[in-house]
């Protein structure tokens, strides 16, 4: 698995989103998922027009 290095900042903000000891890979997994799931939307939103 490739390792990545975080600004003290980005760490703060991952530990705010943090649930019940949830692991990292488990936030970055859900937030690659969230902005997957509305660029699909956005794309096909804009299919629409």
């Amino acid at each position: 698995m490739p390792q990545i290095h975080l600004d003290e900042e980005t760490v703060e903000r991952l530990d705010a989103l943090r649930m019940d000891d949830e692991e990292y890979d488990e936030i970055v997994s859900e937030l690659i998922n969230i902005y997957e799931a509305e660029e699909l939307t956005l794309f096909r939103g804009s299919d629409l027009e």
